[in-house]
């Protein structure tokens, strides 16, 4: 398996896009949230909006069928304190202005009252999405 950077893939870019999350390429809804995701070139970018009373183990589980979020992430928090506990038991609350590398793993819920926004540019692309 090859691995590059983001330097390295920013170098490969050849074509100028721009796009907005007020009109997404595809909203995926849950319970207490939504995942409104960009597909730009080979890339996906998602905002991740997650109201009060959101926790991945009761609302996206189901929807993964999984034990825990194998997504990885790599988020900037916009806005809201969300609580993430990993599989081997670390656990932390990342709020606005955080940034969070994340390997898969892990349950996250929205603490507090104020609603949670993180922009993901590493685990958007399955997030939230039926297995076919």
């Amino acid at each position: 398996m090859v691995h590059t950077t983001v330097r390295e893939e920013m170098k490969n870019m050849d074509t100028v896009e721009h796009e907005n999350f007020g009109r997404p390429s595809e909203t995926r809804t849950f319970p207490h949230g939504k995942a409104e995701i960009l597909n730009m070139g080979d890339g996906t970018v998602g905002r991740l909006t997650l109201e009060p009373g959101w926790r991945w183990s009761n609302d996206v589980k189901p929807i993964a069928g999984t034990e825990s979020c194998e997504a990885p992430h790599f988020q900037y928090h916009v806005s809201g304190q969300l609580a993430i506990r990993m599989d081997d038991g670390t656990e932390f609350v990342a709020g606005p202005g955080d940034v969070t590398s994340l390997p898969q793993g892990h349950d996250a819920w929205v603490v507090g009252d104020e609603t949670v926004v993180t922009v993901d540019w590493f685990g958007a692309t399955n997030y939230a999405k039926a297995p076919e």
